[in-house]
């Protein structure tokens, strides 16, 4: 039996995004305005605190994806505070570790990726943009341990904040809490 037309666009619209909620434009335009901020906060802050202290890494190239996930699905479990803190911190220390102690690059990457999410099973913070932390690093040869506290922790904690405050203040609970 031959699927109808109708059938085979709601398939290829599957494919195609058909799977995702609709979220109201209120709350998109919430979520992109929050994101916006709190990158801002986040950035502005990381830059003064980098240049306070003569350090030209201030910034974490993932933290946009953080962001999303702490302004846009602030009640997914991957976007509460220690998903989001011990995720980027954990996977930035794998990268670093990895980087250090394997010189071929080729397999540097996908280790430290894979060990960082193996690190956040174990400690209970998947965090998807914090497997691109341990990329990263191996691929900018960062390899001081340092980064993995500024600016990778502090750019956490700091999103972490804005996510709590501008959350909070526009009737979006954030962080979850326990029943």
């Amino acid at each position: 039996m031959r699927p109808s037309r109708k059938q085979l666009i709601k398939n290829l619209a599957f494919y195609l995004g058909g799977d995702q909620p609709f979220v109201s434009w209120l709350e998109r335009i919430r979520s992109v305005f929050g994101a916006f901020l709190g990158l801002l906060l986040v950035i502005t802050t990381a830059k003064f605190l980098g240049e306070l202290g003569g350090t030209d890494e201030w910034l974490m190239a993932s933290l946009g994806a953080s962001a999303l996930l702490v302004f846009a699905l602030p009640q997914s479990p991957m976007a509460q505070p220690w998903a989001v803190i011990a995720g980027n911190t954990l996977s930035a220390l794998a990268g670093i570790s990895i980087f250090r102690f394997v010189n071929d690059p080729l397999l540097a990457m996908p280790l430290a990726a894979s060990l960082s999410i193996l690190g956040m099973f174990a400690l209970r913070c998947l965090h998807p943009p914090a497997a691109a932390v341990a990329l990263i690093v191996v691929l900018s040869q960062i390899n001081h341990y340092q980064y993995a506290f500024f600016p990778v922790m502090v750019d956490s904690i700091l999103l972490i904040l804005a996510g709590t405050i501008y959350s909070n203040l526009t009737g979006k609970p954030y962080p979850n809490r326990p029943n």
